[in-house]
């Protein structure tokens, strides 16, 4: 056993997080951890690594652990060499440990169950394949191989690749995964499948994922709240067995909740009834039996007691079951356009980057998306998907090509990475967003669109209304939202002006399962025309009737 624990609870000042949770990992455990955005998916993993404190509840830890967390902070100069120097300092350590006991060892004194645990210990690791191991991986996960390129200069996904490939290589016991797909393409995620699958410690894996939990997850944990107010630990394999057994728990969970609002409804209007008798019983005629009718008075007053107390008795509280996504109803198109227009197109498109690269060369190639038109655009990472959408989205200068848009139309964005910082792409970011809650950052944003004429008052999405986020979250400033609710308010903001053509590049990054069932089922339905780009296997079987442009 490698980790073990115990009704872990959680929180920040003035917020839980996490309450009741208990898990057992082994050899040979791959567990997959589920739940909405906020729901304690990556905190669970920084107390199973030890990195913060639990408020209640025990830890218990065996063997070494390593955490691959989403984001990868950089240090100053810190360079691909020396990530790799680090991560696998502990391996070299054992290696210079075992050749110096080797060297001095005394076969009538020595310690030969010392030297047999530390020679058992790195076939173990394979400590001595280790750096091959790291070459390995990295050229398999299409990381930057340059040991003296600096981290800082390389994307969010190419640095997370890189420190997956380390961690990988390192071997440790108890290996604690954050949302490892996001940045992964289709051959990647087959090399990080294979992996795990042979991992000979435990595993622990946040993903919205769901052919990797089908793929790889011995049990799942679902860290959204059941009807007792817990987490709930599926103990069969693979995501569908996990989602066909959790959709009758909401299904008995939302009956459960009507029929009990139902019964406090009866039993409230039977307290009413009671006490109205009651008003009539308290007002005899004068000088008409007036004490029988204060004894009658008495006894309405005990079955009033004998309801309301009944009514505390018997109610369960079940909790309100959780919401569910409230796509809006988009727009096809507006009064006046020619359907065999395109809402955007764009020709020949070639983007090039601030260093010289190129990001994007399609020679003669037309991608134009009719109105409630849809298209999905797949490739390996660096294929220029990312950019593409840019390109239709207007956001990137073409350094060759053209790109035309119907006037009036309406776009909504999602880009891959979502950042609260100066540069990021989204009309209304800025500093400014930071500081701000999801409220105030959703209004700046509408009339920032209503000064340049992009948003009709009469189709103004409520951000609340969409399931999205809570009241709650949207209080608080987006800063302090986890990536996943970042991401949701994201979507949100998307869908804020009722777009005609929602260009999403890999929406289901940093989001629940739950959510990505509903978006795309969603984008599946609505009137607007769509464009998805995702390395997402199962989004991508699911959409598998769209039209397909393969940028490989």
């Amino acid at each position: 056993m490698h980790l073990t624990a115990t009704d872990l609870a959680f929180a920040y000042p003035g917020r839980p997080v996490l309450d009741g949770v208990s898990l057992r990992v082994s050899d040979g455990t791959r567990l997959g951890v589920v739940g909405e955005n906020g729901s304690g998916k990556s905190t669970l993993l920084h107390l199973l690594a030890g990195d913060l404190r639990p408020g209640r509840g025990e830890v218990r830890r065996r063997g070494s652990v390593a955490l691959v967390e989403q984001e990868l902070a950089a240090a100053d100069g810190q360079t691909v060499g020396d990530l790799v120097q680090g991560t696998l300092a502990g391996l070299r350590a054992l290696a210079a440990e075992i050749e110096k006991e080797a060297a001095g060892f005394d076969h009538e004194t020595g310690d030969l169950r010392r030297l047999s645990g530390l020679l058992a210990r790195a076939e173990h690791l394979a400590a001595w394949d280790a750096d091959r191991r790291v070459d390995v991986a990295l050229t398999r996960l299409d990381a930057v191989r340059d040991p003296d390129r600096r981290l800082d200069t390389l994307s969010v996904g190419q640095r997370y690749r890189v420190r997956l490939a380390c961690r990988l290589a390192e071997r440790a016991d108890l290996l604690l995964l954050d949302e490892p797909t996001n940045h992964l393409d289709d051959s990647a995620i087959e090399f990080l499948t294979g992996e795990l699958v042979a991992w000979r410690g435990g595993v622990v894996v946040v993903t919205h994922d769901r052919e990797l939990l089908d793929d790889v997850a011995t049990a799942i944990l679902d860290l959204d709240p059941s009807m007792d107010g817990r987490p709930v630990l599926y103990g069969q394999p693979g995501y569908l067995a996990y989602r066909f057994a959790k959709n009758q728990a909401l299904h008995r969970w939302r009956q459960r909740y009507r029929a009990e609002q139902e019964r406090a409804r009866v039993l409230a209007e039977r307290l009413d009834t009671s006490y109205e008798g009651l008003s009539d019983e308290w007002r005899p005629e004068k000088g008409s039996q007036k004490h029988r009718r204060a004894t009658r008075a008495r006894m309405h007053v005990k079955a009033a007691d004998r309801l309301v107390q009944k009514l505390e008795a018997e109610a369960v509280e079940v909790p309100v079951p959780p919401a569910r996504l409230a796509f809006p109803d988009l727009p096809a198109m507006s009064p006046g356009w020619d359907p065999a227009d395109p809402i955007v197109e764009v020709r020949s498109p070639r983007v090039v980057a601030d260093d010289g690269g190129v990001r994007l060369d399609l020679p003669g190639t037309r991608v134009a998306v009719p109105p409630s038109g849809r298209l999905l655009v797949v490739g390996p990472n660096g294929a220029g998907k990312s950019t593409l959408l840019a390109a239709l989205a207007g956001r990137v200068a073409l350094g060759r090509g053209t790109r035309s848009v119907t006037a009036g139309a309406r776009l909504g964005v999602v880009t891959q990475e979502t950042a609260l910082a100066p540069d990021r792409a989204a009309p209304a970011g800025g500093p400014d967003d930071v500081g701000r809650s999801g409220f105030d950052a959703y209004a700046a944003e509408a009339l920032e669109l209503l000064g340049r004429g992009e948003l009709d008052p009469e189709h103004v999405v409520p951000v609340a209304a969409l399931g999205l986020l809570s009241d709650e979250d949207l209080d608080r400033p987006l800063a302090e939202l986890s990536a996943g609710q970042r991401r949701r308010f994201e979507l949100a903001r998307a869908l804020l002006h009722a777009p005609h053509l929602l260009l999403l590049d890999e929406p289901t990054n940093h989001l629940s399962v739950d959510l990505v069932d509903e978006l795309t089922r969603a984008l599946v339905a609505t009137p607007a025309a769509v464009v998805v780009a995702t390395h997402d296997r199962r989004m991508r079987a699911d959409l598998a009737d769209w039209p397909v442009l393969d940028l490989s």
